[in-house]
């Protein structure tokens, strides 16, 4: 059969309700095929069982399926710049096959050829410090200059941050996203601009069909196929009970390395990372420091960053006009001795207003005023009542 039809029958079985990847994948194993696996379940010889829900017996795939129309519904996704590959097409990204748990099925936007470089996923909280926003961007920029494709969630915080400083990059490392939600439903919604991104510059991928939204169960789901593609997983921050923790698990199933970034000891944001450095996993303060984990790169002078040419992607790139956070600008110091004092007192990771004023040794309004004398020049940035120095 035609290439269209059997992608029109993969997207069709995976919107079937009740379709999970361990499923589909067991169907597809066993027919071998998304298009007799489709004729299959119209004719009823392959479906679930009659289930009872809240509002009465749950359809069955045979009943849904007599009903679809995959030929419309995926020529509309088509449309849309959207493209579906199945466990055991030539497509289906090769990392993925051997993998305890595969994707059945996976739709994407973007180039899957982005995947064929070197790749690490970096992931963390979603409520990251001003700090490790700045760092996973570092990370992101200098592994994407080095070569490398950098994988990660889209996800609000460390998520989001990585990717951006991918896109800011010179160098021939790719984004690749993968997705709770559908490759057509950024999620969350604020995210909009930086999905179209890395779409353009890599690639975003999901199982959810396309038009769906996220559901709680597929964010878990999500997390283990970001582990399934990385070479080695670095966890910039993550709370105590962070889900990036989930994607540190799946990867040690896998056997990928995972590295963790140190933080504050005091610090919510970096309890989770810190737990994990003292269990073992390595420690990173660049990305250099990741590249050593991989084993075959090295960042060269700015300018010059590359990785061996034999495994970097080609063909230009877009890229973002300017990245979510600039390096930190130079600021000359301040003449004032006073704002000297305030200044000295701010440290160079986030610190509370009540920590600058107990080691500027002033009182409250001498400090307060200073930050703003001090933030007006760019020698400190504040966010969400967090104060940290800049130059």
């Amino acid at each position: 059969m035609s290439g269209p039809h059997r992608e029109a029958c993969a997207a069709a079985l995976a919107a079937l309700p009740g379709a999970g990847p361990a499923t589909l994948l067991g169907i597809l194993r066993e027919v071998g095929d998304p298009a007799a696996a489709w004729a299959g379940v119209v004719a009823g010889r392959l479906g679930r069982p009659t289930r009872r829900g809240d509002s009465g017996a749950d359809p069955t795939w045979e009943a849904v399926a007599r009903r679809a129309d995959p030929q419309g519904d995926w020529g509309a996704s088509r449309s849309a710049g959207i493209r579906v590959t199945w466990w055991g097409d030539d497509r289906y990204p090769a990392v993925l096959l051997a993998d305890p748990a595969p994707p059945a099925v996976l739709f994407w936007r973007g180039d899957l050829g982005a995947l064929g470089a070197p790749r690490v996923a970096i992931v963390g909280t979603r409520r990251c410090t001003p700090d490790g926003a700045l760092t996973a961007w570092e990370i992101g920029r200098d592994l994407a200059d080095a070569g490398v494709c950098v994988v990660s969630g889209l996800a609000l915080g460390i998520d989001g941050a990585a990717h951006r400083g991918v896109l800011a990059a010179a160098g021939p490392g790719r984004p690749v996203a993968v997705a709770a939600s559908g490759v057509d439903r950024p999620y969350p919604r604020r995210h909009a601009e930086l999905w179209a991104a890395v779409a353009e510059a890599g690639a975003v991928l999901s199982e959810t069909p396309p038009g769906r939204p996220a559901e709680a169960w597929r964010f878990p789901a999500r997390n283990r196929v970001i582990a399934g593609l990385a070479e080695a997983v670095v966890v910039v921050e993550s709370h105590a009970a962070g889900g990036s923790l989930l994607t540190v698990d799946a990867a040690l199933e896998r056997g990928v390395e995972v590295c963790a970034v140190p933080g504050p000891i005091r610090s919510p944001a970096s309890a989770g990372t810190n737990q994990l450095l003292r269990e073992g996993p390595a420690a990173v303060r660049d990305a250099q420091d990741v590249l050593d984990v991989l084993g075959d790169f090295r960042l060269q002078p700015p300018g010059g960053r590359s990785g061996p040419t034999d495994r970097r992607a080609t063909g230009p790139l877009p890229r973002a006009t300017s990245p979510p956070g600039p390096p930190r600008p130079v600021a000359p110091p301040p003449a004032d001795p006073r704002l000297r004092r305030v200044l000295a007192a701010v440290g160079w990771r986030p610190t509370s207003l009540n920590q600058v004023v107990g080691a500027a040794g002033l009182d409250l309004g001498a400090v307060a005023a200073g930050l703003e004398e001090l933030r007006a020049v760019g020698c400190v940035a504040e966010e969400r009542g967090w104060w940290q120095r800049r130059s």
